[in-house]
């Protein structure tokens, strides 16, 4: 089965030659899609891949992907945590043993990849951000898969940087911003955890830093999120206030929702590795959110 590449941006003459040449998996995808558009913006010479016309799952896909390619974005992954209790298997396939394969083929291409995972790779239990050298303990289905996949890549001792994110939003896909929104626009009262806490994380500030990331391919793993922490529930009332949506919004416990998987209710980063090796003025997380309120 032939490939067909979803979006692909070629570079003329010499324009970007001193530039590695990138793939995109998952470039449909919420986090995906701002990466994609970065890069394209930065003349990047990139291919990006996802769903229909190709699968992480596919060793095929991934060996044909990889062809002629300096370094290899993987942002394609199973996210729905609920559902990754009942779907464990698939959630393994693409979160880990896809990620194994994916390592393997870079390996023997000499590919550098960067490899995005989450928060979820802890348990939340720590009374302090976490940091890359935290143990991990998933709590959940989804976590341990994201969490498999990272041991898996770094067994094949490819060259490699894993990015750990949290809270992301984005204009593509689903995400607890616009899940506010959308109950705000059709319920008079709604509740939202006010134990659960961390960064909320535009994908486009996040493929920022993916952007130098691959600038630098530094090896090991790395945490980003926007600076300073929040509540679920004050996240929320931070939505509704900056777009108007006058509606009774109520604490509550994550106890009080009967949900398959668990949550950790500690999902705060510590950034100072990455601020460090990129120089970085990480935003507080009300500028990007207020902004993408605004594009909304």
């Amino acid at each position: 089965m032939s490939i067909r590449m979803i979006m692909i941006y070629r570079m003329s003459g010499n324009e970007g030659m001193d530039k590695p040449r990138v793939a995109i998996l998952g470039a449909r995808g919420m986090l995906g899609s701002d990466v994609a558009e970065i890069f394209r913006q930065q003349e990047f010479n990139i291919s990006a891949y996802d769903l229909p016309e190709f699968d992480i799952t596919n060793v095929e896909h991934l060996s044909n992907a990889l062809e002629h390619i300096d370094v290899v974005i993987n942002c394609a992954a199973y996210t729905n945590v609920e559902k990754a209790e009942q779907e464990t298997e698939r959630a393994f396939k693409i979160n880990a043993d896809a990620v194994k394969y994916l390592g393997q083929i870079a390996k023997d291409y000499g590919i550098w990849v960067l490899h995005i995972s989450t928060d979820f790779v802890f348990d939340g239990k720590s009374e302090k951000p976490y940091t890359e050298k935290d143990n991990p303990n998933p709590i959940n289905a989804y976590g341990k898969s994201k969490l498999k996949g990272e041991q898996l890549l770094l067994e094949t001792k490819c060259p490699l940087c894993i990015l750990r994110v949290e809270w992301t939003y984005g204009l593509n896909g689903d995400n607890f911003v616009k899940k506010i929104i959308k109950r705000a626009e059709t319920d008079e009262k709604i509740k939202v955890v006010d134990d659960q806490i961390g960064s909320p994380t535009a994908t486009s500030e996040a493929a920022k830093v993916i952007l130098k990331l691959v600038s630098k391919q530094p090896v090991g793993i790395f945490h980003f999120a926007a600076a300073g922490y929040t509540t679920r529930h004050d996240c929320a009332r931070f939505i509704l206030k900056k777009m108007n949506l006058p509606i009774s919004i109520e604490p509550c416990r994550t106890d009080d929702f009967e949900t398959l998987a668990d949550r950790p209710l500690n999902s705060c980063f510590n950034c100072s590795k990455i601020q460090r090796l990129l120089n970085l003025n990480i935003k507080p997380w009300q500028e990007p959110l207020e902004l993408f309120l605004k594009q909304l």
